[in-house]
């Protein structure tokens, strides 16, 4: 039980609060407890992971389009030179969509995974923020830096762990 005027625990029969003095009238009602770090932030934290997952999923699909379409017939093209490296292009185009389709998938796997609150989620999205903070200016940097805040801390370990075993 609780002082209602400063939050100060109270002890049945109290007449006063010791605090702050405050009169105690009748029956002094309990605080429920709010949920820790973890657990007020993990679902939106997914949620925001599997956006970012869809936006890097577009931009990979739209660079490996590109890399198999456009390049290899570029040469084909009125008014571009023909000392443009359209193979090296077409390579790299591709490679780095694929590249960007994996990210994406790993970032839907650990959106996934911290909606179920699956043990091995914690690690993979930590991962992922560490490489978000550098590759998807300024979205990923921001969800790379709440991802740390909500997920890095030692306690947010402990409470993730809790959680984990909870749902398993």
């Amino acid at each position: 039980m609780f002082c209602d005027g400063c939050g100060t625990a109270v002890q049945p029969g109290q007449g006063f609060c010791s605090n702050c003095g405050k009169q105690i009238i009748g029956a002094v009602a309990a605080v429920q407890a709010r949920p820790g770090r973890v657990q007020a932030h993990v679902q939106l934290l997914a949620i925001l992971w599997f956006g970012l997952s869809a936006l890097n999923a577009l931009a990979g699909f739209v660079l490996l389009i590109l890399g198999t379409t456009l390049f290899p017939h570029l040469h084909e093209m009125k008014d571009v030179p023909p000392d443009v490296p359209t193979g090296f292009l077409s390579s790299l185009f591709s490679t780095i969509g694929i590249l960007i389709l994996a990210k994406s998938a790993c970032g839907f796997v650990a959106g996934w995974g911290l909606t179920k609150h699956d043990s091995w989620a914690r690690v993979v999205t930590l991962v992922l923020a560490f490489i978000a903070l550098f590759t998807n200016i300024p979205l990923g940097t921001a969800l790379g830096v709440y991802t740390l805040w909500v997920l890095l801390p030692s306690e947010s370990q402990k409470e993730y762990d809790a959680m984990a075993a909870r749902a398993a």
